[in-house]
């Protein structure tokens, strides 16, 4: 911090009159917006030195090109602090489409994806690639970082088992044909909806200081198949027509070609993005990358339906189980906003204990081990929770019911004052040996009881059964 107001002082005469620390991404890099008398900046530190560099030239050469950025107005000697001029918070993502789809989002849409040629191509005419970082271009290196960081940080940790020579195979086939179409344009490499500013209905970029020389799908497909975006298919068909028409000066499309790239730039990009959402959120813990896994997912389902990836047919049925494993997290669109929501899941132990997608850690998490098991015996084996016969034999057996008082006694104080404190969601989950009879009879009925008692919006989920209600909630 003191880099940065040293830095101040040094371009206007005087510290600043007030500072606030910015809210950070994934990066190590610190930002504040600094006040003087008159106007606001952006004070930067970022302790890696190359990746600074490449920032200043890369805005550079965006600045030469007339690609609307922040512009540099300071650098500290040392090259680890630096100030810009501010954009405000008008974000394209959190401003316009986390709010909808209306006429002015779509337009900023277009207006964004028309300029993203101009930067590939024209940025990359007297961009000096050398100093990109922390690689100068697309290459296989780059590409099984990115796979790889997919296997070891969201696919280990989802426990899905897999063939690691198998898995390879196809990493290597996907990696061939990745290279193929090769490009002598800069690559922006974060290009999404997150890294656009929105100042006076105009699009500014930000955070391309990871670019490279690469082809240009990677960047259309991170646009248009943003995980958090959800940009709808014939919206997303349209951004890809206006991008193609931007292209024509630079590039000849093979409109064959290019929808076969895409899908598999798109696919590609998926798997990076869910190695990031799986380092931040299941492994560093951070709650906002826990919530965004289910997009990814989502997007991931919509790829495998409406594409051919048989080339990679390991890969492809690794994909589908983590889509069968996630799937568990249910649509948002049956929440009524500000309201609490109460998820319920029956789960194996042997598979984890189901996550907390909210990203508010778990909420109660109840062992019904303990419980004599009906699954031991013949009669019930083929039976779960939901049926009479096993119904019968937990509560006859009477172990089931001081086990459920007692989690009702947790459970109704605990939904009352969420009510009252106005949070608007919360979390059960029952977990036994093989997800099928005790987790299964205290879920339903604890959904059930909430639902009566309360009225607020449940969402059961017997992940082992792979059976979903909705209780109390709006149509989807």
């Amino acid at each position: 911090m003191e880099a940065v107001f040293r830095l101040f002082e040094q371009f206007s005469g005087a510290r600043p009159n007030q500072y606030r620390l910015l809210s950070g991404s994934g990066s190590d890099r610190v930002y504040y917006r600094l006040w003087d008398q008159s106007q606001t900046y952006i004070g930067v530190y970022g302790s890696d030195i190359q990746e600074n560099n490449a920032f200043f030239a890369v805005t550079n050469q965006m600045e030469a090109c007339g690609i609307p950025t922040p512009k540099i107005l300071c650098i500290s000697e040392d090259k680890h602090a630096y100030l810009l001029s501010d954009l405000g918070d008008e974000s394209l993502f959190f401003d316009h489409i986390a709010k909808g789809f209306t006429a002015q989002t779509i337009d900023l849409l277009h207006k964004t994806i028309s300029y993203l040629p101009r930067i590939q191509f024209e940025v990359a005419k007297n961009l000096d690639f050398s100093v990109c970082y922390p690689q100068v271009s697309f290459d296989k290196r780059t590409i099984f970082w990115d796979l790889n960081y997919f296997k070891y940080s969201f696919l280990k940790p989802s426990k899905i088992g897999f063939n690691d020579a198998l898995l390879e195979d196809d990493f290597d086939a996907l990696c061939a044909d990745l290279l193929k179409t090769q490009s002598p344009t800069f690559m922006y490499r974060d290009f999404q909806s997150r890294n656009v500013m929105i100042v006076n209905n105009e699009p500014y970029f930000i955070d391309y200081q990871g670019g490279r020389k690469g082809p240009f799908y990677y960047d259309l497909v991170s646009f248009v198949y943003q995980a958090k975006a959800a940009i709808p298919p014939a919206i997303r068909e349209s951004l890809i027509n206006t991008y193609k028409e931007a292209l024509k000066p630079y590039y000849q499309v093979d409109d064959a070609l290019f929808s076969q790239q895409v899908a598999l730039f798109a696919l590609f990009r998926n798997l990076q993005v869910l190695g990031a959402y799986g380092f931040r959120g299941l492994i560093e813990q951070k709650a906002h990358f826990i919530s965004s896994i289910p997009y990814a997912i989502q997007g991931l389902q919509q790829l495998l339906q409406s594409n051919d990836y048989s080339a990679y047919p390991y890969l492809q049925g690794i994909l589908e189980s983590l889509v069968e494993k996630y799937h568990t997290e249910l649509p948002q669109s049956c929440i009524a906003p500000d309201q609490l929501c109460v998820d319920v899941y029956s789960f194996s132990y042997k598979k984890g204990i189901p996550t907390d997608y909210s990203g508010n850690g778990g909420g109660f998490v109840f062992d019904c081990r303990a419980i004599h098991n009906p699954g031991r015996y013949e009669p019930y084996k083929q039976l779960t929770g939901l049926d009479q016969p096993v119904i019968d034999f937990l509560e006859e057996d009477g172990e089931i019911l001081p086990f459920m008082e007692h989690v009702y006694a947790l459970a109704d104080p605990a939904v009352e004052r969420y009510i009252k404190r106005g949070f608007t969601h919360l979390q059960f989950c029952f977990g036994c040996t093989g997800g099928q009879h005790r987790s299964v009879y205290g879920a339903q009925h604890l959904v059930e009881h909430l639902a009566k008692k309360f009225g607020v919006q449940v969402r059961l989920y017997h992940r082992e059964r792979d059976i979903k209600q909705y209780f109390n909630c709006l149509p989807v």
